[in-house]
């Protein structure tokens, strides 16, 4: 910097002379000190490293040395010397844009800091503001700046008063008083008078006032020998139109809609042309320029705009909505004009332009993978789309999806690379309306955008020894409410999943193997039938045979005598544990949902999301059971097509919780809980429907199902249980450009509880097993594409419940035991 400048190092704010750390009065400053990461300016050092003239800088370099210029042209050539000095320009001005200039101090930017804090107070009712400010300036060219606020009394609302000379508007206003925003004794703001003027716009424009305009909202104010008191005066005068060369004012009107046009292939070619087919249905007109493809109904339920009612301007914002929901017109065209056959000028014609969406069309996504199972991964998908099936814009999709991988630990390490492979495919077809064979709409009206689904979906997969075929089949209903809310009803939710190959499963699961030959090799003679006679040199249970021989042989009649308690333990774990994964399931379940995301958009960092859940199953097919007296098989429960039936309990609530602290800064949190009960036909959770612990969205300093349950330490290759705590909080923050950091911590665990587990370390017994909720801590590398984010996040193991207790904290925690996770968006 020049020796005449000074850097900004520090803002304070003083108010009656005590300093305040509001960061609502510093969000007024124009000029802020350079940003921080780990208390140093990271961002000015980048800025730092740039040359003032690299163009000067390249050349004293180059010529520093009197042979060095000869020997780089030898060594390249001369076009390349020049290239290279264009290239050291390139990184000087990578430096400049990447990093952040220094904050001079500049009284003009303190000064105009000084008025806005003036506006800051006196638009919060302290009308008689002083303000001032001070440069301290420090040494090795620092300096500081102090403001200084004395407010003094502020003021408040004593009355308002109105003169609204349209008698319809005035009306309109006594009606709906109650709601006004200006409240007697209440200190003025600026904001309540703003607030209050999109309320009566709002109001009006609902109301059937088609001309009115927030411009013809005025207040004013007299504060003139009233004590700190305010009276308000509301006035909204009648208005103005010009005819010729003279202008009158007009009374506001209520206006109403007469008739409802609506053109459903409207183009800008046929603008000007006449249409060929026309119906009508209930007040609407309906256009075509070529033969109507769409029912009337189908069209008429998405209009919200009715004829013989007042005009509103939120039927044409939900007629946006609910068109746009359909997903077969761009986005409509809406104009109102002035119905020429009425001569009090209060009726309305409302146009409403639909330009179809091509009937057809395709998407084609090819991605590569890794994840806990696979070390890579291939996978491919497409779909193609059919709108408007029935007429009645009903949308049908056909999609499917192949993968092929390569296990990390594979069964058959002779065997091919790729050794996973899944294929499926999935039918949905969605309805613009609730079928239901009773009337709905008084219940769920048109603008809620009400939607029925049909989903079909097969698919097979073989994962590493154990395959897997599995058919689904969903019929729900879905409809909003308002923009923020959602339900969601799963009347019927029907899966299939069938296993092949299961006598592979210890194999697979080579931990449970290994505990239980373990137990085998403590307890059985080395000849034992059980054991592998080719393998020499250990006692191996052969698979399946022997393993499956051994856990029938100890837990029926005549079980070894050498075997403990202990063991015998170990060994129902591992078989119940064996058959509950080996078995195939049939769940029938029924779910509501509930979502309230106040999100405005993609950009919005200050918002919140709740999520709830509840599901049963299977108990449609029990009372089915019951009823026609079906057989109970050895196991005490019922089965259809020869499989017994899940019946259970779910429940989930998930929230979140984002604000934003400035600076591309957010501090992010999440809280999620969920139970799950079996009873009935059920002793257990199915796999599919099961919690587990870990991963990129989850605990982060463990893997994706390493985590429990509770404090058993996730012996298991997949550990999953039927209960699930989890809180996590994450401060992001922009270290430069798309580049953005993060520190985190994670909490929670996975349990079992009132099912068929009964390992001690694993159930959630009493409220001390609170006691096992993991901790983990860490930071983590954004870098955002804009269109989606790559996410790196490095965690360790804080608390780790499975540890013996006085080796539980921060045993963990060192890069060596760091667990890396890679991750696309954001992870809640």
């Amino acid at each position: 910097m020049p020796e005449e400048e000074y850097l900004l190092t520090k803002n304070e704010i003083f108010v009656d002379s005590t300093k305040t750390n509001d960061t609502k009065l510093y969000n007024q400053l124009y000029q802020k000190p350079n940003s921080k990461l780990a208390w140093t300016p990271f961002r000015l050092h980048i800025y730092n490293l740039a040359k003032v003239n690299p163009d000067s800088s390249y050349q004293n370099w180059l010529h520093k040395k009197p042979n060095r210029e000869r020997n780089l042209i030898n060594f390249l050539s001369k076009k390349q010397v020049t290239r290279l000095g264009v290239g050291y320009a390139g990184v000087n001005n990578w430096l400049k844009k990447t990093g952040e200039a220094p904050v001079i101090v500049d009284e003009s930017k303190a000064k105009r800091s000084v008025k806005r804090l003036q506006s800051y107070y006196w638009n919060n009712g302290w009308f008689n503001i002083e303000t001032d400010y001070k440069v301290n300036y420090e040494e090795n060219q620092r300096a500081s700046v102090s403001y200084f606020v004395k407010p003094h009394k502020p003021y408040f609302i004593d009355s308002l008063h109105t003169k609204i000379e349209s008698k319809a508007a005035d009306s309109i206003y006594k009606l709906n008083q109650s709601g006004s925003a200006i409240i007697s004794g209440k200190q003025y703001r600026t904001l309540d008078i703003e607030t209050e003027m999109e309320r009566l716009t709002r109001l009006y424009r609902n109301s059937g006032l088609y001309h009115f305009e927030k411009e013809f909202i005025k207040f004013d104010a007299d504060t003139i020998n009233t004590n700190q008191r305010i009276q308000l005066n509301l006035l909204i005068n009648n208005r103005q139109i010009t005819e010729g060369e003279h202008t009158k004012r007009i009374p506001f009107q209520v206006h109403k809609i007469s008739k409802v046009n609506v053109f459903t292939d409207y183009s800008y070619k046929n603008r000007n042309e006449k249409p060929k087919d026309s119906v009508s249905y209930n007040g609407y007109n309906i256009y075509s320029y070529d033969k109507l493809r769409y029912t009337r109904k189908a069209i008429t339920n998405s209009i919200l705009i009715t004829p013989g009612e007042i005009f509103r301007d939120r039927d044409r914002t939900l007629t946006y909505n609910q068109i746009n929901n359909l997903k077969a017109f761009k986005y409509p065209n809406i104009r109102y004009s002035i119905d020429p056959d009425n001569p009090e000028g209060t009726d309305l014609i409302a146009n409403v332009l639909l330009t179809p969406r091509k009937k057809y069309s395709t998407n084609v996504e090819f991605d590569v993978s890794t994840s806990n199972i696979q070390v890579f991964g291939i996978g491919f998908s497409g779909s193609f789309l059919i709108r408007n099936v029935f007429g009645g814009a009903e949308i049908f999709e056909i999609s499917g999806r192949g993968s092929v991988g390569s296990s990390k630990d594979p069964v058959d390490p002779d065997g091919q690379f790729f050794d996973i492979s899944e294929i499926g495919i999935d039918l949905k077809l969605s309805f613009p309306k609730i079928i239901f064979p009773l009337q709905t709409r008084k219940i769920i009206p048109k603008y809620m955008s009400p939607t029925t689904n049909l989903i079909f979906g097969i698919n097979t997969q073989q994962n590493i020894g154990l395959d897997k075929q599995n058919a689904s089949g969903i019929f729900n209903y879905q409809w909003k409410p308002s923009t923020k809310l959602t339900h969601q009803v799963d009347l019927v939710n029907v899966q299939y999943v069938r296993n092949l190959n299961t006598g592979n499963y210890f194999n697979v699961y080579s931990n449970s193997f290994s505990r239980l030959n373990n137990i085998a090799t403590e307890v059985l003679d080395s000849n034992s039938p059980f054991f592998d006679p080719e393998n020499t040199d250990q006692s191996t249970l052969t698979i399946p045979t022997g393993a499956n021989s051994f856990i029938a042989q100890s837990l029926g009649e005549s079980p070894d005598a050498d075997l403990t308690a202990d063991q015998l333990q170990e060994i129902r774990n591992i078989n119940e544990r064996k058959e509950r994964l080996t078995e195939d399931n049939l769940i029938f379940a029924s779910s509501y949902t509930y979502l309230k995301n106040n999100r405005e958009n993609l950009y919005d960092e200050s918002f919140s999301r709740f999520r709830v859940k509840i599901e049963f199953a299977g108990n449609v097919l029990n009372t089915f059971s019951n009823a026609i007296e079906l057989k109970e098989n050895s196991n005490n429960r019922f089965e259809v097509f020869g499989v017994e039936f899940s019946q259970y309990a779910k429940t989930e609530l998930d929230y979140i919780k984002h604000w934003e602290l400035g600076r591309k800064s957010v501090l992010a949190f999440r809280a999620f809980g969920g139970i799950a009960l079996p009873y009935g036909n059920a002793n257990s959770i199915p796999f599919a429907r099961s919690f587990f612990g870990g991963g990129p969205n989850d605990n982060r300093a463990w893997l994706p199902y390493d985590l429990g349950p509770g404090s058993s330490g996730g012996r298991n290759e997949f550990n999953e249980a039927n209960m699930k705590l989890a809180i996590n909080a994450e401060y992001r923050y922009n270290i430069l450009g798309a580049l953005n950091g993060a520190f985190f911590i994670d909490a929670g665990n996975i349990w079992n509880v009132l099912d068929s587990v009964e390992e001690e370390d694993a159930v959630f017994s009493k409220w001390d097993d609170l006691q096992e909720i993991a901790v983990g801590s860490g930071l983590g590398l954004r870098y955002d594409f804009d269109f989606f984010v790559v996410r790196l996040d490095l965690g360790f193991k804080t608390f780790n419940p499975a540890n013996i207790e006085d080796q539980r904290w921060f045993k963990g925690y060192n890069f060596s035991e760091g667990v890396y996770n890679v991750g696309i968006n954001y992870p809640f």
